[in-house]
């Protein structure tokens, strides 16, 4: 399923859009809110959200998911774990677009150091939150066949190799919302999010099981602080 967003669609809270700028449970001053506050507007206006999942059959064997005759994917103990007892695989790509990267770009070249560090923690958040919406787009086509699915997890996270980006877009046959992959691996527009998320009769959500992650950065990580 493909599908194209707006802003309002995403629900993005200045809660959220704080805590990604490491303010944690503090506020900003006055005229940095007001500076926020501004470039949301601009956001707004130009940001065309972007995603697309589709659903595959797939098998697990320890730590690997293998999807179809040829693609074999190395997810590591944590997600297999969270992945058990998944008969079907949906594999997902979100991003903010190309028209947010090159508002991006724009402040970057203006040299202004607090509107690019700003902007791209709001970029963080709605890539996220295009993943949250993806979520509830499934959960929809799920219920019908009465199935439930777990979280949702991507390469370069718990122990999956961000490398295998690589084996994960070629699934979709060049439909990528415009999304593509450097050699390196890295997603343009940056502000962008992959992965899979088990799908079956038995699965359920469960607890991110950050304890035993060594990724300190985490965005999760940090959520539970």
């Amino acid at each position: 399923m493909y599908r194209e967003l707006c802003f309002d669609d995403l629900e993005i809270t200045l809660r959220e859009v704080y805590e990604s700028m490491q303010y944690g449970e503090s506020l900003p001053d006055r005229q940095t809110a007001e500076e926020i506050d501004l470039l949301l507007r601009d956001i707004r206006s130009l940001l065309r959200p972007r995603l697309i999942y589709i659903i595959r059959c797939g098998t697990l064997d320890g730590e690997t998911l293998k999807v179809g005759d040829d693609t074999v994917f190395d997810i590591g103990k944590i997600i297999a774990h969270q992945l058990k007892n998944s008969d079907e695989f949906g594999f997902f790509i979100c991003t903010a677009g190309i028209e947010f990267m090159e508002y991006q770009e724009k402040l970057k070249a203006e040299g202004d150091i607090f509107k690019t560090f700003a902007v791209d923690s709001i970029g963080s958040v709605i890539a996220e939150k295009c993943a949250d919406e993806m979520e509830v787009f499934l959960e929809d086509e799920l219920k019908l066949r009465g199935l439930f699915h777990t979280n949702r997890f991507s390469p370069g996270y718990c122990g999956w190799h961000v490398s295998q980006q690589q084996r994960l877009f070629p699934l979709f046959e060049g439909e990528t919302c415009g999304v593509s992959l450097t050699p390196s691996s890295l997603m343009i527009p940056i502000k962008s999010v992959s992965g899979v998320i088990g799908i079956g009769e038995n699965v359920r959500k469960l607890d991110y099981s950050c304890r035993l992650c060594t990724m300190e950065k985490c965005f999760r990580r940090r959520n539970k602080k």
